[in-house]
């Protein structure tokens, strides 16, 4: 029998479920391949530990080894194959995003035998059946030191694809690192085509191999989406939410409509989606509210009309942006607002703008992350154009929640680690909440500080805001604060005790 063995890296970041491996080996499951996983996560009690990859590599005995590779996480897909090439030998693919968006590079690694370019079920399956690499669509391979990239084949049908493999992961541990909060995915793809994300570009590589998709988005239907949920809910313990992480879940009334009436049917647990500023409206909240929904998430990414329009090519105003967030709290709905610090071209003017949308709106909640330019992305195009990435600290960086690679100039970049320090602070100044005046007293100091004095008193002012906001607590008053990690801000009437999304 052949085996395959999936080595997922995600290291020094939020536990993280895998769908694409998880389809993959289901697919190849089906096909009698035997498939295995080494998911690399200090959180899930396995560290960046070299002999116990090496270990469980010989242990699992694989034909070929099949890296899934995220772009912050391929300095350490590197370096762990590096480590097997020189124990072991064995061919090594590399698959995901980053080889994706960048294949020739990825092959040029002397480490690297393979890449999958886009889509992986069928080209996995072919390429462990032939074993060779020759004419097989989707695959990069090198020979007589040349690189070589096929052809992509057409898109998948979803409803061809059998059941995802749950199996290959310790479900059960991560459902409770991550408090009995449960990913599920309806879907692939996005109609729209900002420029930070890396849909478009997948898209454009597709129609350069002559393939036009019928639709953008790809839905399994709503009864293979029940009946994964009621196996989920049969086969493991202390599921408390379901959390659907396609791109827009509410982007089809008619499937939403006969999801919101079936997913009653199959439980009464709590999920969490994602939908879309200028496709959301009372019909849309109210099939949400009936189906048990209790999180909305929205991606607002900038306060700035400026840097939406212009950089990110997100079209919505701030208008529709307002609306939507009363619509869903008309229905009572919580609402999640995402948004992204240190984007291309960003001033200290959009940067408070972003401050002053979230203060107006009222979101739930609030998450913040800080601008990663994924390389192939058109907003990688437009920072490293104008000079504005440190690739240095690019390739250092694990996750987009601890530091930042742009360069934006002194002003901004202090700007971006004090709204990245203190971004919950900085909404309840404008938030126009009873106290509000208090925290404001505390930002514009912080505001006043240059770079040195910031660092040194950095702790001080924390203790501040931990002070005023057990001020806040005991007032019962309104106010955001940081819970659940150092990058989300919950309002305090949130009274959920479960984990955050």
């Amino acid at each position: 029998m052949k085996r395959i063995l999936f080595i997922y890296p995600n290291i020094n970041t939020q536990i993280g479920f895998n769908y694409g491996i998880s389809f993959i080996s289901s697919y190849l499951k089906a096909r009698g391949i035997e498939t295995g996983l080494l998911n690399i996560n200090e959180k899930l009690g396995y560290p960046l530990d070299y002999e116990r990859i090496i270990e469980d590599v010989e242990n699992f005995s694989p034909d070929i080894v099949g890296f899934s590779v995220l772009t912050n996480q391929y300095k350490y897909a590197r370096k762990i194959a590096k480590v097997i090439k020189e124990r072991i030998e064995i061919p090594i693919l590399f698959g995901g995003i980053h080889p994706t968006m960048d294949p020739e590079e990825t092959l040029k690694d002397p480490y690297v035998d393979y890449v999958c370019v886009g889509e992986g079920e069928e080209a996995l399956a072919e390429l462990m059946i032939r074993g060779k690499a020759e004419g097989i669509r989707n695959i990069g391979y090198k020979k007589d030191g040349l690189i070589f990239l096929e052809p992509l084949r057409p898109y998948l049908d979803l409803k061809k694809l059998p059941f995802k493999d749950y199996e290959i992961f310790d479900f059960q541990k991560m459902i409770d690192a991550k408090d009995g909060w449960v990913g599920l995915l309806a879907s692939r793809g996005c109609p729209f085509r900002c420029t930070y994300c890396l849909n478009h570009k997948i898209i454009e590589l597709y129609k350069k191999n002559g393939h036009l998709p019928k639709f953008y988005i790809r839905r399994h239907t709503v009864d293979e989406l029940i009946g994964e949920i009621d196996y989920l809910l049969t086969n493991y313990k202390r599921i408390r939410m379901f959390i659907f992480d396609d791109d827009i879940f509410t982007f089809d009334k008619e499937w939403l409509y006969e999801f919101s009436k079936k997913y009653k049917e199959v439980t009464n647990l709590g999920f969490v989606c994602n939908a879309h500023t200028r496709i959301f409206d009372d019909e849309v909240a109210s099939l949400l509210k009936e189906a048990g929904c209790r999180i909305v998430k929205f991606g607002l990414e900038s306060g700035s009309e400026r840097i939406r329009r212009n950089i990110l090519r997100r079209f919505m105003s701030n208008e529709e942006i307002e609306k939507a967030f009363s619509i869903a709290h008309k229905y009572g709905l919580h609402t999640s607002a995402f948004v992204m610090l240190g984007l291309p071209h960003e001033k200290t003017s959009d940067l408070l703008e972003t401050v002053k949308l979230i203060a107006k709106i009222k979101p739930g909640r609030m998450r913040w992350s800080l601008f990663f330019p994924f390389v192939g992305t058109e907003a990688y195009n437009i920072a490293k154009k104008n000079n504005m990435i440190d690739f240095q600290k690019m390739v250092e960086l694990d996750n987009f929640t601890d530091g930042t690679c742009m360069r934006l100039g002194e002003e901004e970049d202090l700007l971006v680690d004090k709204l990245k320090t203190f971004f919950c602070a900085f909404v309840n100044a404008y938030a126009d909440f009873d106290g509000s005046g208090k925290y404001m007293e505390i930002v514009e100091r912080i505001m006043e500080m240059g770079k040195e004095e910031y660092e040194r008193r950095k702790d001080e002012f924390k203790k501040l805001l931990k002070d005023l906001d057990s001020e806040m607590e005991a007032n019962e008053r309104v106010f955001y604060t940081v819970k659940y990690n150092p990058f989300m801000g919950v309002r305090s009437d949130w009274k959920d005790d479960s984990s955050s999304a």
